[in-house]
C-alpha cells in the first residue's frame, strides 16, 4: 500500500475567512499534485494569536460541529477525495481546547483530537487559552493507511510519538506554529525542531510530516521550514523559511513495514523497566 502525503506551508493575513480560502487553495494544489493526505498548519484560521492573553480573543472558538474552517476542509476534502487533519481552536461548553478534526474524503468528521501537552511562556501562552487534551492520542485508519497526529508541543514529547506507534500508526502527522522566541531574541530552535521529529523518525522507523506556518506576525517570525522525513530520517521534500506552497511525498508502507521490523526497536522493547516514565516526579 503507498500513501503520497503533503504539508501546507502558508503566511497568514488575520483575516479568517482569507486565510481559510488561501488553505483550501493549497489543498487543491496539494491535491492536483497527487496528494491523499494533506496537512495544513496549526490554527490556519488567522495569526497565532497565543502570544498575547487577551480574553478578546476566546471568541476565535467555534464548537466542532460548526466551526467555518472545519465546515471549509469538509467542502474541500469531499471535492478533492483527499483526508484533512484540520486544526482549529474548539469550544466545548465553557472549555477551551487546541483541537483537531480528522476528516475523510468524503467530507465526514471521523473524530476529534485535542492536543495533549500545553506549552506556557513568552509568545506561546497557550494555557491562558485551552485545558490539556481529554481525548488521548488518536491514530485514524484511512484507504491509505493508518495515520497519527500530534499537535505541535505534542511533537517534542517522544512518548507522542511511541504511543501513536503502539496504537498501529504508520506515518505521523504534526500540524505546528513555531518560530521566534520573544524573550530569547537569539535563540533559533529551527534546527531543534528538525532534529526532534527526525529523532521521532529514526526511533520508530516510520515517515514524519510536519506542517508550520512562515511569515511575520507582529513581533514574531515564524520560521516554516515544513518538511516530510521518511522512515531513515532522510528529508525527502521541504520548503525555506520564507517559502509558501506545499511538500509532498510517497511511501510504500510494506516496505516501511519491512524496515521497522528489520531494525527490532518494538522487538527489543522493556516495557516491564518502564514504569517510571508514568510516575509524576
Amino acid at each position: 500500500m503507498t500513501i503520497t502525503a503533503a504539508a501546507l506551508q502558508l503566511a497568514f493575513t488575520d483575516e479568517m475567512d482569507a486565510d481559510i480560502a488561501a488553505t483550501v487553495a493549497e489543498v487543491r494544489k496539494a491535491a492536483a499534485a497527487g496528494a491523499q493526505v494533506i496537512l495544513p498548519p496549526e490554527l490556519f484560521q488567522g495569526y497565532y494569536f497565543c502570544r498575547h492573553e487577551h480574553d478578546s480573543f476566546f471568541s476565535r472558538a467555534f464548537p466542532a460541529t460548526a466551526h467555518p474552517a472545519i465546515e471549509a476542509m469538509q467542502k474541500v476534502a469531499k471535492e478533492t477525495g483527499t483526508y484533512i487533519p484540520a486544526s482549529f481552536f474548539e469550544r466545548d461548553g465553557p472549555h477551551y481546547y487546541n483541537s483537531l478534526a480528522m476528516i475523510d474524503d468524503r467530507g465526514e468528521v471521523m473524530g476529534i483530537y485535542r492536543k495533549s501537552h500545553i506549552p506556557d511562556g513568552p509568545g506561546y501562552e497557550e494555557k491562558f487559552y485551552f485545558r490539556p487534551g481529554n481525548t488521548g492520542f488518536k491514530v485514524w485508519d484511512t484507504r491509505h493507511g493508518r495515520i497519527g497526529v500530534g499537535i505541535c508541543w505534542d511533537q517534542w514529547f517522544p512518548e507522542t510519538a511511541r504511543a501513536m506507534m503502539l496504537m498501529g500508526a504508520e506515518i505521523l502527522f504534526y500540524p505546528t506554529a513555531i518560530g521566534s522566541e520573544p524573550a530569547e531574541p537569539n535563540l533559533d530552535t529551527r534546527r531543534m525542531w528538525i532534529r526532534a521529529m527526525v529523532g521521532h523518525a529514526v526511533s520508530n522507523v516510520v515517515p514524519v510530516v510536519a506542517a508550520n506556518r512562515t511569515g511575520v506576525e507582529e513581533d514574531q517570525r515564524f520560521y516554516g521550514n515544513s518538511f516530510i522525513a521518511d522512515q531513515r530520517g532522510d528529508i525527502l521534500s521541504e520548503l525555506t523559511t520564507d517559502e509558501t506552497g506545499h511538500v509532498i511525498a510517497s511511501f510504500d508502507l510494506e516496505e516501511v513495514r519491512a524496515n521497522r521490523a528489520a531494525f527490532g526497536f518494538f522487538r527489543d522493547r522493556r516495557p516491564d523497566l518502564y514504569g517510571r516514565l508514568a510516575e509524576d516526579r
